[in-house]
């Protein structure tokens, strides 16, 4: 007989810049709370934008190296670990059912936790007690793409698997060069998207989310290269139509990234 799991619920949460590790702020201490009124799950999924393949690929290490995939910030980050184990089991549970969806997946045996997957887990679980399996993006199959796979991934949350789709509301990083260098106030397309994705998130307007670039006028400055906000439609997929969406953070970190965060219920 298999075990009876409590349905878990899936989370979009933000990384921010690679600082967002030492300077977790508001919004780390709110990814912590919410983890503390969360039984542990038996694995976890976790989504990153900073892992681009051709096709999703599933990360199958038994051990996870911390991966630095950054430059020219404070020479600390580079001494942080995050030594999380990996799943074997869950990841074939990935697997399976992303190949049950019809969609062609791959496996990698070597991949470890680039820092859009570590800065936030180490937030929310700084006992690296909960093994981990990393999922790629594929940045050219857009937001339908990435919403198949999150409903592909949904049967996982009864399965005692708790998916992490990590990513941020706005990411221009050419804006955030510009106002650290400036001193520029936040540019007004920076809440504006934000709100807007918050009420289309409330009243599950799903369609109008996937297709933000269309109908939001910030969209494209929001997101030049969208890989940051595909997670979310990741979350979304694997909610289901039904799950309602609660943001458990809201917030502008470095002046130009909404760090908003939504766990679906």
């Amino acid at each position: 007989m298999n075990p009876i799991h409590p349905v878990r619920p899936v989370l979009f949460v933000p990384h921010g810049s690679p600082m967002f590790a030492l300077h977790p702020g508001p919004a780390g201490a709110a990814m912590s709370d919410l983890m503390a009124r969360m039984p542990a799950p038996r694995a976890i999924v976790v989504v990153s934008p900073h892992w681009e393949t051709a096709v999703p690929t599933v990360g199958t290490a038994t051990r996870m190296e911390t991966i630095h995939d950054f430059g020219g910030f404070d020479p600390r980050l580079f001494e942080i670990q995050y030594p999380a184990t990996g799943c074997p089991e869950a990841a074939q549970q990935v697997v399976a059912a992303l190949q049950a969806a019809g969609i062609p997946v791959a496996t990698d045996a070597q991949r470890g936790l680039d820092h859009g997957a570590w800065v936030p887990l180490r937030q929310m679980f700084p006992d690296t007690d909960v093994p981990v399996v990393p999922l790629s993006v594929q940045h050219h199959g857009g937001p339908q793409h990435a919403y198949r796979v999150g409903q592909a991934l949904a049967p996982l949350a009864q399965q005692g698997i708790l998916i992490v789709a990590s990513g941020n509301v706005t990411h221009n990083l050419r804006d955030w060069q510009m106002v650290s260098m400036t001193g520029q106030p936040t540019p007004d397309y920076v809440p504006q998207f934000a709100d807007w994705v918050h009420a289309q998130m409330t009243g599950r307007q799903d369609q109008a989310l996937l297709n933000y670039r269309q109908s939001q006028p910030a969209g494209t400055r929001a997101h030049p290269r969208d890989e940051h906000l595909l997670p979310l439609f990741t979350a979304l997929g694997a909610a289901g139509a039904d799950a309602q969406p609660e943001a458990f953070y809201r917030g502008i970190y470095d002046h130009v990234i909404a760090m908003d965060g939504y766990a679906f219920h």
